[in-house]
């Protein structure tokens, strides 16, 4: 049996997301984050000494890394689902997605979060950080246009995996001006597969487009931006490794954090 050691409001929700894609049986094994710091608890170390998520056991295995969870997810379980052939041009194309999403996509955003919370001492940094973001989302906005998935004509494993890019962009306020990003993220978040994984996985702050509707699950009971309520205003950060250090006393107003770790 498979299990996701899944960290509420991370990018193991994605991991979730994929499982349900390919129809696998799994268990989960959550952990809360801290209200007060947002770091993970102290026993997912249990699962892998980084403490991080997401992290998964498959029998003897332990997975960790996103975008190796999905490589090994669709390449032991997945029948041929959710990638182009291995010896398909196709597939070079798959792999370079499952490597950009967090090789390059991710670090502006990341950049972007944690400069702005160091106020005017951040700002020198903030034209340079603006101008990736803009190359990378235009990228993906670019690769996008006239398509509805990154790779071929139906969802891949690169679709899971770059999901987060979308998701934090969005949370970030980025994708106004990138349509093909926005209806790409609505398009996959609109999928019953993602809808499921949110019911088991619960609340993630970053289905900013889910629509409500009546489940048996109060998790999945989201309206439009109503996720997104609790932007990233506070001024403490904190990481999802376990007795990680805060960020310096130098930040403004520090308070107890709302903001959301990537992890």
């Amino acid at each position: 049996m498979i299990t996701v050691h899944h960290l509420n409001d991370s990018r193991s929700q994605r991991i979730l997301w994929l499982l349900e894609e390919l129809e696998l049986p799994y268990e989960i094994k959550h952990y809360a984050r801290n209200a007060q710091t947002r770091l993970a608890p102290p026993e997912l170390m249990a699962a892998h000494p980084l403490g991080k998520s997401p992290v998964i056991t498959d029998g003897a295995t332990t997975v960790i890394e996103s975008g190796a969870i999905v490589d090994y997810l669709i390449r032991r379980h997945g029948g041929g689902r959710l990638q182009p052939a291995t010896d398909s041009p196709a597939y070079d194309s798959y792999q370079q997605w499952l490597h950009y999403a967090e090789g390059s996509a991710m670090l502006p955003l990341m950049l972007k979060l944690y400069v702005s919370r160091l106020g005017e001492a951040g700002a020198p940094l903030a034209p340079r950080i603006e101008s990736e973001l803009a190359n990378h989302l235009g990228y993906v906005d670019k690769c996008l246009a006239g398509r509805d998935w990154l790779v071929g004509d139906t969802l891949s494993g690169a679709d899971v995996q770059m999901s987060f890019v979308g998701e934090a962009a969005g949370m970030r306020g980025n994708l106004e001006r990138y349509p093909n990003l926005v209806a790409w993220v609505k398009r996959f978040q609109a999928r019953p597969a993602y809808r499921k994984a949110l019911e088991r996985g619960g609340p993630y702050s970053f289905a900013k487009y889910i629509t409500a509707r009546s489940t048996k699950s109060s998790h999945a009971q989201l309206t439009p931006g109503a996720a997104v309520h609790r932007q990233f205003a506070p001024a403490t950060i904190g990481w999802s490794a376990p007795g990680a250090a805060r960020l310096p006393s130098l930040l403004p107003n520090p308070r107890v954090p709302h903001a959301r770790d990537w992890h």
